[in-house]
């Protein structure tokens, strides 16, 4: 390296591909091994961390020295050049570190990656994603431990090819079994063994070989998960039923939203979220997510939003801003893709947000944690229906509270909507609401058939 080039590299500092070391010690070896198995890197030994060229004293066997210990402490070995520059009258040893084809690598059984201007010790789970990524395998493609093929349901396996066909215009094959099928969709190896996607797609209860392979969806009373839990439900069973079943789940539990047409009298009703979007964000969740750590897919209903997370990030050089199609599980989805769950290919992203818009909802936003990933659906409604009524719970009953809801999430209630909630007598209703405005909980606005309750302002 010319010197001025060298100077060049200085003035930009530390970062992701350049370490500065005064002296060659231990953790010169842990920056190689970060550097490998990342994007590679060069260490400059004689320059301090504010850039300063310090210089190192450099003998006849320092550069093969050092090049041997970074060599034999690390497993796999290192590719890496090592070259001595003079700056005026001083040395600077850099040493080039290549990104390892073959990864990850350790030192004394610890491995490193390489982040912003430091290094960080991988856990286990990235240590045995890296390892699938740079040897070409996938996780889904894996054998599912004590999995046999008494544990694949054949209806789901039938179910799946009708589906295909219906949807993509596959033939079913004719004269195969189940154990030749998954063999050739990656289901299986052959000899009657579900792959971890097979399994997941075609087991009777996946969740006995991948307990966090479900998916949890709640809904609470308010904005906050510290607030009181009005719905939730366990899915279990294999990814596509867990779909099915929490879309039902969500239609009842968000809110159905009626409008005035500009052009008629008729009521245009529509909920409050485009279904197709949050169906989008958890079939996303469930085939991207990464499947070796501990903690499943949560969908959690606030008043406000609906959040999807998800166990994973987005793969490397992958952002909602750059939506490239990378996917973590590509035959988890490739089997959606078959049965039509996703139409095509690295653009979930593109049709949330477009889907969203065109429902007049803001575009879903995205929260990112080094364990999991967050999209976040507001609701175009910002009211939260969470209201304390302890201290008046034991004046009204069940039918009140629900109308004392009614009016907080849309601001009034008519004794005809009244009725249709609690399904009772226009009487009832009305003896009922008139006991909410004697209580001072609500106000009457107009007169007859036209008239509607409205929360009472405090004087």
């Amino acid at each position: 390296m010319e010197t001025v080039e060298l100077k060049q590299r200085i003035a930009q500092g530390e970062n992701t591909t350049t370490e500065f070391k005064e002296s060659f010690d231990q953790e010169t070896i842990e920056t190689a091994a970060a550097f490998a198995n990342t994007e590679g890197g060069t260490i400059l030994i004689g320059v301090s961390d504010s850039g300063e060229i310090r210089g190192i004293t450099v003998g006849k066997e320092t550069l093969r020295n050092w090049s041997n210990q970074i060599f034999q402490a690390t497993e796999p070995r290192v590719v890496m050049e090592i070259e001595s520059v003079d700056v005026k009258e001083k040395s600077v040893v850099l040493i080039h570190i290549a990104e390892s084809s073959i990864k990850p690598v350790s030192v004394k059984g610890r491995c490193y990656k390489r982040v912003g201007n430091s290094n960080r010790v991988m856990p286990p789970q990235e240590i045995a994603q890296m390892h699938l990524n740079a040897t070409g395998q996938s996780w889904d493609r894996h054998l599912a431990g004590n999995a046999g093929s008494e544990d694949i349901d054949p209806q789901k396996v039938q179910w799946y090819l009708t589906r295909r066909e219906e949807v993509r215009n596959v033939a079913k094959p004719q004269d195969m079994d189940v154990t030749e099928l998954l063999r050739n969709i990656k289901g299986g190896n052959g000899e009657g063994t579900p792959t971890h996607a097979g399994i997941l797609f075609f087991g009777n209860y996946p969740q006995r070989f991948l307990q966090n392979a479900q998916l949890r969806v709640v809904r609470f009373k308010g904005i906050s998960v510290t607030h009181p839990v009005i719905d939730r439900l366990d899915c279990s069973g294999a990814l596509w039923e867990m779909v099915d079943a929490a879309e039902e789940f969500i239609r009842k539990n968000i809110r159905l939203l009626s409008f005035r047409t500009s052009r008629s009298f008729q009521r245009d009703d529509k909920f409050e979220y485009p279904l197709k979007a949050l169906r989008e964000a958890i079939i996303n969740a469930l085939i991207h997510r990464n499947y070796q750590k501990h903690s499943d897919v949560r969908v959690f209903i606030f008043d406000t939003r609906v959040e999807v997370i998800n166990p994973g990030t987005f793969p490397e050089g992958v952002s909602p801003d750059a939506p490239v199609h990378e996917p973590v599980n590509p035959i988890l989805s490739q089997f959606m893709y078959d049965i039509g769950f996703i139409e095509r290919y690295g653009s979930g992203i593109k049709m949330m947000k477009r889907l969203s818009n065109e429902w007049g909802n803001k575009a879903p936003r995205y929260e990112f944690h080094p364990l999991e990933t967050k999209i976040i659906f507001d609701s175009p409604i910002q009211e939260s229906t969470f209201i304390e009524i302890d201290d008046i719970s034991e004046q009204l009953n069940e039918r009140q509270r629900n109308a004392l809801f009614h009016v907080q999430r849309y601001g009034q209630i008519a004794t005809r909507e009244y009725v249709e909630i609690n399904n009772i007598s226009r009487k009832i209703a009305y003896q009922e609401l008139k006991d909410m405005t004697d209580k001072g909980l609500l106000s009457i606005i107009g007169k007859g058939r036209g008239s509607r309750y409205v929360r009472k302002v405090s004087d």
